[in-house]
């Protein structure tokens, strides 16, 4: 990170410290961002703690031998990320509320917990703001939605930006597109992950070898995002058409793909994931 993008945060308390929180610390951990009075941790297991307390400018607390970790690590904070599994977040919060500081930040990476949810259980001084990072955070290339909550401010806000920009790019939307964004952004790795099973598998059936279709498929996705991340102000639809030779062999492939609906497969299976998400929020 250069000097140009150095970040200055708050103290940081994680409660909870699934993949996705530990994702997201490793942001903090990197040259360039400075958490002034450190970051501490919780989780239920002893033996994890032990593996987070090596961490630089980490203390790891875990409640199997400290009943009190979730009070102690909150005591002060002025970030307090909230990544524990949703069933468990009401209590969570009801047990932390006594301890949050006035003006304490409240962030959430819980799936469908709604910033009503933490604010009813959250003294009224105290800011929510519900965010929805995804698994590409694990090596800095995170997509990251975050919404407000009603008693949020611009400061919170770009508080909570700062600290998810260490893992990739953020996108401010309201709090009901955020389940929407979960469908392109939070499950779109697992459709990549897809694309290329399938690939390979074409590949294998051509008679490749699965070691030689993966080299062929992964380093092909790989170097196709990146020409597109390099190509700043082209378009995919752009630089496939510089692929795709006119009567070649690429546009009788794309004409294949185009006929089989992949738009509408694709619209069909973003809808089915927000219908699973409302159904999650409502409880079912």
């Amino acid at each position: 990170m250069s000097s140009e993008s150095d970040v200055t945060l708050p103290s940081i308390a994680f409660l909870g410290t699934g993949s996705m929180a530990r994702a997201v610390l490793s942001g903090l951990l990197v040259p360039g961002v400075t958490v002034e009075g450190g970051i501490r941790t919780t989780n239920r297991s002893a033996e994890k703690a032990t593996e987070l307390a090596d961490l630089p400018g980490v203390t790891a607390l875990a409640t199997e031998t400290d009943p009190d970790a979730n009070l102690r690590a909150v005591a002060d904070a002025g970030i307090v990320v909230v990544a524990v599994k949703p069933a468990m977040v009401p209590d969570l919060l009801r047990e932390i509320a006594p301890a949050l500081a006035p003006g304490t930040l409240v962030l959430s990476v819980a799936a469908g917990v709604t910033v009503a949810t933490f604010e009813s259980l959250l003294p009224e001084n105290v800011s929510v703001i519900r965010t929805m990072p995804n698994t590409p955070a694990v090596v800095g290339r995170a997509v990251t939605g975050i919404s407000a909550g009603t008693r949020s401010s611009d400061a919170d806000l770009a508080l909570a930006t700062a600290l998810f920009e260490t893992v990739g790019d953020v996108l401010v939307v309201p709090e009901s597109q955020l389940d929407a964004l979960s469908t392109i952004s939070g499950s779109g790795p697992a459709y990549v992950f897809f694309l290329i099973e399938q690939l390979e598998a074409a590949a294998v059936a051509k008679g490749f070898t699965a070691e030689e279709a993966a080299t062929m498929v992964r380093g092909t996705f790989r170097g196709a995002s990146e020409l597109l991340a390099a190509s700043e102000g082209v378009d995919p639809a752009e630089l496939r058409r510089r692929v795709t030779s006119p009567k070649g062999t690429t546009e009788r492939a794309i004409a294949v793909l185009a006929d089989a609906g992949l738009e509408e497969t694709f619209t069909r299976a973003t809808d089915a994931a927000l219908a699973r998400a409302k159904e999650l929020a409502a409880g079912s």
